[in-house]
């Protein structure tokens, strides 16, 4: 019987059918498991709101108080139906933001956090630096009507591995029902009660983008997350698929700050070390693969599976002074 069951898993993880541009990453190591067409720029609709919520995360306080003014006017579409002249804490916007998928809340934490034209160039400066190469953010909500956010599956999935690091982020994103005086909201990421596993995610549509999804999972130490565009069963495909990678991968430890240590013989009492570990996602056969080359020259240890640069972390150095070294400066002061 446990046989049968087995075939029908396997029967089922092999016909998962995908139609969508979609990235599976590992999220210790950013290492692509699965894409298709990573790199095209489509729009993002509303998943644009997790870097909105990022941007108000590190740079206020969620006890932060925002009155609600006129910036709501011209909102439409996914509504909160906050009202002008009422009073939230940033944390309430923000779960109005992610959950409801409020336009409204977008709007007034860009506009509130700091002035609009700022919080939009904090969105685009947030994305260089997580090496976002084929995004632009115009506005915090994801309508494209009059201005338009462009994105790929490859550089949503890179923002999401760097949100869920956030524990607020991930606080709100989970949460499945919030409550603030009148207003009830639901979580429309259905993905968290269709499989124990998921940790976040967020949905957007419009009907120029298609259905969107960014999604993330943990599972046995192992966090995975997955981009789809244009996919209209996006939660049973990022369901399927992290069955699959969960499944087939396991998660090995590649760096240990604990027990790194590198010397060289030319440069007496000079220890290197680094700051922090590195995991990753491999198949059982893969892990003969893996190598790690120093790069002393440039303070760099960069890992590769097979010739693929998966990750570069940083070598520090310490000098330090031997037993001899202090009986040596002892000696020559009696000297003196």
């Amino acid at each position: 019987m446990k046989k049968i069951i087995i075939i029908v898993i396997v029967i089922m993880l092999v016909s998962i059918k995908i139609n969508a541009s979609i990235v599976v990453m590992d999220a210790d190591s950013g290492r692509i498991l699965y894409e298709k067409d990573k790199d095209k720029q489509m729009l993002i609709a509303s998943t644009t709101k997790i870097m909105t919520s990022i941007i108000a995360l590190e740079n206020e306080s969620l006890n932060k108080k925002i009155t609600i003014k006129d910036e709501i006017d011209k909102m439409y579409g996914s509504m909160t139906y906050i009202k002008k002249g009422e009073s939230f804490t940033l944390n309430d916007l923000l779960h109005g933001l992610m959950l409801r998928s409020g336009n409204d809340t977008a709007m007034s934490i860009a506009n509130n956090i700091k002035d609009y034209d700022t919080f939009i160039k904090l969105m685009n400066l947030k994305a260089y630096s997580l090496d976002m190469k084929h995004t632009q953010f115009n506005n915090p909500h994801g309508l494209d009507e009059e201005t338009q956010n462009i994105s790929t599956a490859y550089d949503m999935s890179l923002l999401m591995r760097y949100a869920i690091k956030n524990k607020n982020f991930i606080n709100i994103t989970s949460t499945k029902k919030y409550k603030v005086g009148s207003y009830i909201w639901h979580n429309k990421n259905d993905l968290l009660s269709m499989y124990k596993y998921a940790t976040s995610g967020k949905i957007g549509y419009t009907t120029k983008s298609g259905p969107v999804f960014v999604s993330s999972a943990t599972k046995e130490n192992k966090t995975i997350v997955i981009t789809s565009i244009k996919e209209n069963d996006k939660f049973n495909l990022h369901k399927n698929l992290y069955i699959k990678y969960f499944n087939e991968y396991k998660r090995y430890q590649i760096l240990d700050r604990n027990t790194f240590s590198y010397k060289i013989k030319k440069e007496k009492n000079t220890h290197y070390y680094i700051k922090n570990d590195f995991f990753m996602l491999l198949k059982p056969n893969e892990i003969k693969n893996v190598n790690i080359k120093i790069d002393i020259k440039n303070s760099l240890i960069h890992i590769y599976l097979k010739n693929e640069l998966i990750h570069s972390e940083r070598i520090y150095k310490i000098k330090y002074e031997t037993k001899a070294t202090k009986l040596n400066k002892i000696l020559s002061f009696f000297k003196k």
